[in-house]
């Protein structure tokens, strides 16, 4: 099994997963939909199955014991555990690292910006490994929590070249990952036409989440270049089922990047 542990940090470990298996598999978890009792078998399953990484995030993420949480879940895995803030008051100090995430899809200030001077200090206080990542929220067919909870329009799932110039302009400013974003429960996932325009526009890693719930639409997303895929919502559903979690996982390991794609 890969540990992040034989890496000097936890973006570098991302970057040798997507090197030696061509793409990552990443599993969300929400703390308010996966009680804490819970975890730690979860997290057992998702080892065993395959798993690349956990990013834990909510957009009403209520857990006030988080670094617990996160603590149990390291009993069972080598996995990095990844934050994957909505806020402030989601930062935990056991996180291996944090998606120093900034709302690029909108125009909202507080998410460019804003929480960010508050959550530095902090981030620095407890020697955790920030990893500067463009949030682009994609239009997946119906208003989304996380299209609600930031108070920002997404990007026309149509127009991959608004995405396309979105990533480019995140990677001149030094992001280090881009993620795109259908949110929880989208109805469509980001398309394979955007995912290539904008992997074809940069060299940094592409993560692609919200919709996805096939191994075949896992696989799609890797051949369109996608570098990451991250899942929550489709296991959330089937938590149970390691064998479903193993089939995702060798689907992102076992597709081959589009020739044209990089990142």
């Amino acid at each position: 099994m890969a540990s992040a542990s034989n890496h000097h940090s936890i973006y570098d470990y991302l970057l040798s997963t997507k090197r030696e298996k061509g793409a990552g598999f990443i599993v969300l978890v929400d703390p308010d939909k996966l009680e804490e009792r819970e975890a730690p078998a979860f997290a057992e399953r998702c080892t065993a199955a395959g798993v690349d990484a956990f990013f834990i995030g909510g957009s009403l993420m209520h857990s006030g014991e988080l670094d617990r949480y996160v603590g149990r879940m390291k009993l069972t895995t080598d996995r990095p555990i990844i934050g994957f803030p909505g806020s402030v008051s989601q930062l935990a100090s056991a996180y291996d690292a944090v998606l120093f995430l900034s709302v690029m899809s909108g125009r909202n200030p507080e998410l460019l910006i804003g929480q960010h001077v508050h959550a530095a200090p902090m981030i620095k206080r407890f020697g955790m490994e920030p990893i500067p990542t463009a949030y682009l929220l994609i239009e997946s067919g119906r208003m989304t929590t996380a299209q609600y909870m930031s108070g920002s329009a997404p990007i026309p799932g149509h127009k991959p070249d608004i995405a396309a110039a979105t990533a480019l302009a995140a990677e001149m400013l030094g992001m280090k990952l881009i993620f795109t974003d259908g949110g929880s429960g989208a109805e469509n996932p980001v398309s394979e036409e955007m995912i290539s325009a904008i992997t074809q526009t940069v060299e940094i890693p592409l993560v692609v989440g919200g919709g996805i719930r096939t191994p075949q639409g896992v696989a799609s997303k890797v051949e369109a270049g996608a570098s990451f895929i991250v899942i929550g919502h489709a296991i959330e559903n089937r938590a149970e089922d390691g064998a479903y979690v193993e089939e995702l996982a060798e689907a992102a390991h076992g597709a081959v990047a589009h020739p044209m794609a990089k990142g």
